[in-house]
């Protein structure tokens, strides 16, 4: 019994540190609500640049939909190979085929929070900031898991 309280104090500890890093930082913790307002509000999203080999509306593909922008916080941008810096945020806006936004979708590198998986929170909002899925959702990481040796990233190719 006194191991087993011990190794949960230990991750709740790390897990509090690693946490508390992400907001010494000015980022936010794996939190849906907290990365809504960083992303819109603190540092706009819509500010930040494109991968450069993955520039401003692109063809897509389900489950994000047939066209997409994928805006990069300069943590990614000034990532040269992978794995990216943590605090790395990736922002997709998800279309239509007319072009009406759909979803956004997140993908933001925190440290310690998913290692098995890159260490990536995961969030799909509906256009409104409203948090469908959050954290680990295994559609996600099976589809991005494809390209785990390039950092879970599918829509830029490190060279």
């Amino acid at each position: 019994m006194k191991k087993s309280c011990l190794i949960a104090l230990c991750m709740a500890f790390v897990f509090t540190f690693l946490a508390g890093s992400a907001l010494a930082e000015g980022k936010p913790g794996p939190d849906a609500k907290e990365l809504w307002n960083y992303i819109t509000n603190v540092d706009p999203y819509t500010e930040w640049g494109f991968w450069p080999d993955h520039e401003g509306m692109q063809p897509g593909r389900a489950p994000h939909g047939p066209k997409h922008k994928v805006y990069v916080n300069s943590a990614g941008l000034n990532s040269k190979m992978p794995p990216v810096a943590c605090g790395t945020i990736e922002v997709k806006e998800n279309y239509s085929s007319d072009e009406k936004l759909m979803a956004i979708t997140v993908m933001y590198k925190v440290s310690g929070y998913n290692p098995s998986d890159g260490d990536w929170f995961w969030v799909k909002y509906s256009p409104d900031g409203t948090a469908d899925k959050a954290g680990k959702p295994a559609g996600c990481i099976g589809c991005h898991g494809t390209r785990a040796a390039n950092d879970f990233i599918l829509v830029h190719e490190f060279k």
